[in-house]
Order: C-alpha cells, then sequence, then structure tokens
C-alpha cells in the first residue's frame, strides 16, 4: 500500500476511534442533575460499571493516542519536498503545460472522431436505405 493510502487509512482509523470515544463517553456518563428544580437522576450503573468506566476513557485515550502517533510517523516518513518552494511551483506550472498540450490533443484527436463517427453514420444510412429500396451498392 503506499503513503497516501496509509495516511487515508489511518485518518479514517483516528476519526472512528475519536467517534466511538466520545459515543461511549455520551452513552455510559453517570446521570448528572441539571439543576435544584429537577429531580435527582435515578441511580443506574453498579459499583462494577463505574470502575469499569473509570477505566474507559483512559483505555480510549491511549488507543486515541496510538492512532495519532501511527499518523505522524507516517508523515514524517514522507519525502521532502526538493528545491523548496520555487521548485515546486515551477513543478506545477510544468505539469499544466504538459497538461493543456496533452488536453489540446486529446481535443483534436475527439473531433477527428467525431468526423469519422459521420462518415460512418452517413455511409451507414446509405448502406440501409440501399437495402429498403434493393439497390446495388454503387
Amino acid at each position: 500500500m503506499d503513503v497516501i493510502s496509509q495516511l487515508q487509512e489511518q485518518v479514517n482509523t483516528v476519526a472512528s476511534v475519536a467517534f466511538n470515544t466520545f459515543g461511549s463517553l455520551q452513552r455510559d456518563a453517570p446521570s448528572v442533575r441539571l439543576s435544584a428544580s429537577y429531580p435527582e437522576p435515578p441511580p443506574t450503573a453498579a459499583a462494577e460499571d463505574a470502575s469499569s468506566f473509570a477505566e474507559q476513557p483512559k483505555l480510549m485515550s491511549a488507543a486515541l493516542v496510538k492512532a495519532a502517533k501511527q499518523f505522524d510517523a507516517l508523515v514524517a516518513g514522507l519525502p521532502l519536498p526538493e528545491g523548496g518552494e520555487e521548485a515546486q511551483l515551477k513543478r506545477i506550472a510544468d505539469l499544466q503545460a504538459e497538461n493543456d498540450a496533452v488536453g489540446q490533443e486529446l481535443q483534436k484527436q475527439l473531433e477527428a472522431a467525431e468526423k469519422e463517427l459521420k462518415l460512418v453514420q452517413e455511409l451507414f444510412s446509405q448502406a440501409t436505405d440501399n437495402c429498403f429500396n434493393l439497390k446495388k451498392p454503387e
């Protein structure tokens, strides 16, 4: 797998771990009284659930940090641009000019193919007319 694909996969992993962490924290968090005018929240979790809830954020944080470190390691492995910003801009301009030249060539080929298609359609039309009229081809 190339580096860009690995980076994309790692970004997806970081996002997945983050979403799962936030979702679990929202789902498993103990009830909290919002104000004195509201009744006390009903008791929910047992002592076992409270201890597992206390450990869960630590485990998920560790997974998130691990995924982020793997992403940083992949980024550090990317090749550095050679020649600085000016060389990059020149390379971009060269690639754009090459792209424009190829685009013009493709446009010419498309126009030639359209002309050939019209010719073939005309010949086909003549052939079908000759078949319907029972004429021999000229």
